[in-house]
């Protein structure tokens, strides 16, 4: 895990960065000498300031930060307000935990605000805070905030020197085919029984079963994508577990080791996030056995008890996505992979129309989206890849579908860096090579009047030795739009016939 590619050392760069913005917030909150409710309290806005908020750009970046409190201030005050009345504040989270999921369809910023407004509920439950610490806790999350956008946007601006891609937009539907709405209803169904079966197991602790329920429906839109996220947070967990049993329990709370091991956790949730959720939860498990000693309150049945509701809340999510509303599999990662192959036909055309000669036309970004479009490709296909699951011939198909997608990838990468030559000009081969791509899209996907219309290159007046290397790529390119028809055509629990 610790050995994934880090192109850039991003991942160390923002994990670093998070170990540095949450001890601030946490140092702050010390400093006025605010409570240990209100400085964990502090931590946790920190960090998910640092975590959730993802616009492509940095201004976006700094207006979502800035817009936290608004969503957080009021579900903080909502929250202690209802702690001794249970069947008040079960309606009222799940109230949040609906608007919290249907704000995703206003991109990142939506999605971040519903997170920050979801968790601001959770720590009221897990510190048990009442209404006469409000305003230590409004202070807090205030410092906490400051502290973060000082070290994120000040102090430490990795964005500014290497932009994040922006995340693919999600895939569109009306009413009830929409996913955001879809997946408001789910998570809620989920919560729901989460927080009645949580209860079953504990009076006190109930809210782990809520949180595990929620946090799987994050970044899921299948059955299958949600088993496996619920599956690898509860391995998480469990590993998470035997490790506090062997580092938390020990150091009892003890404040120097505790500071000392939570900044560890910081930065493995973060550097980990990326590349392994069950690595994530299990640093995410191990800091809340050093916060449960910190509050005097950790013993070993109480981490057993956290993998007792992360087991019920999984089993929620899973319940909720099968019964609610659910999404096949197939579905999802035919969606998204018919994004992808519109993807590399547009990049196409727009590498076509520079190398004939327009130069306001540039493949990069087209070729930058292709690689977001496939992560999502790769997220939608897990359930399919995973080493336990049944089905070997939808594996097989699975399989075969990422290495032809990732061969097209690397086709467009290389095509995009010929365009950019300003060496590189126009030959008549390259219209009969782009056409023939463009039919090979085409079978995969319905025809787009727009992207043909981009692919009608004009006259080509001659050969040209500048574009051997991009009749290269095109021609690699048709290869693997072929040959990825035929396990996009197979039904999905067909065996997969190479193509003759």
């Amino acid at each position: 895990m610790f050995m994934a590619p880090d192109p850039g050392r991003l991942r160390l760069r923002l994990a670093l960065r998070a170990v540095l913005g949450i001890g601030l917030a946490v140092a702050a909150a010390e400093a006025c000498g605010l409570s240990l409710t209100a400085s964990i309290t502090g931590g946790l806005a920190a960090l998910l300031a640092l975590f959730t908020v993802g616009d492509p750009t940095v201004r976006g970046q700094a207006v979502t930060t800035a817009l936290l409190p608004v969503a957080g201030f009021p579900v903080l005050a909502l929250a202690t307000l209802l702690h001794d009345t249970p069947g008040l504040r079960a309606a009222a989270w799940l109230a949040v935990v609906f608007c919290g999921v249907y704000a995703r369809r206003w991109g990142p910023r939506g999605h971040a605000l519903g997170i920050f407004a979801f968790m601001m509920f959770f720590v009221t439950q897990f510190l048990h805070a009442v209404t006469t610490q409000l305003p230590a806790l409004f202070a807090a999350v205030g410092l906490a905030l400051l502290a973060a956008s000082f070290v994120r946007f000040g102090l430490w601006c990795i964005e500014r020197r290497t932009p994040a891609p922006a995340a693919p937009a999600p895939l569109g539907g009306r009413g009830l085919d929409r996913p955001t709405t879809r997946q408001a209803f789910q998570s809620t169904a989920a919560c729901a029984v989460a927080l009645a079966a949580g209860h079953l197991v504990s009076d006190d602790r109930w809210y782990w079963a809520v949180g595990t329920a929620w946090w799987i429906f994050v970044n899921t839109a299948s059955r299958g994508e949600t088993l496996v996220r619920g599956f690898r947070r509860v391995v998480g967990t469990v590993t998470g577990i035997a490790a506090g049993l062997l580092v938390a329990v020990p150091v009892a709370g003890d404040p120097v080791p505790t500071a000392v091991l939570v900044a560890v956790c910081v930065f493995g949730i973060f550097y980990t996030a990326a590349p392994s959720y069950s690595w994530m939860m299990f640093f995410v498990t191990v800091m809340a056995g050093l916060l449960y000693g910190l509050l005097g309150v950790l013993h070993p049945g109480l981490l057993v008890l956290r993998l007792e509701e992360t087991a019920v809340g999984a089993a929620a999510a899973v319940l909720g996505v099968a019964l609610v509303l659910p999404v096949t599999t197939h579905a999802a990662t035919d969606a998204w992979i018919r994004r992808a192959v519109e993807c590399v036909h547009r990049c196409t055309a727009e590498a076509a129309r520079r190398l004939g000669g327009d130069e306001g036309a540039d493949p990069a970004p087209l070729a930058a989206e292709l690689e977001t479009l496939l992560g999502r490709v790769r997220l939608t296909l897990a359930p399919l890849v995973h080493p336990l699951s049944p089905l070997r011939a939808r594996r097989t198909r699975a399989r075969r579908v990422m290495e032809l997608l990732d061969v097209c990838a690397r086709e467009i990468k290389g095509l995009s860096a010929v365009a950019a030559d300003p060496r590189a000009s126009h030959d008549a081969r390259l219209t009969a090579a782009c056409l023939r791509v463009e039919n090979a899209v085409h079978a995969l996907v319905p025809p787009c009047s727009e992207a043909r219309r981009a692919m009608d290159l004009g006259p080509a007046p001659q050969h040209h030795p500048g574009a051997e290397a991009a009749l290269r790529h095109l021609h690699g390119l048709e290869r693997a739009l072929v040959d990825l028809a035929v396990p996009v055509r197979t039904p999905p629990r067909s065996p997969l016939v190479p193509a003759a």
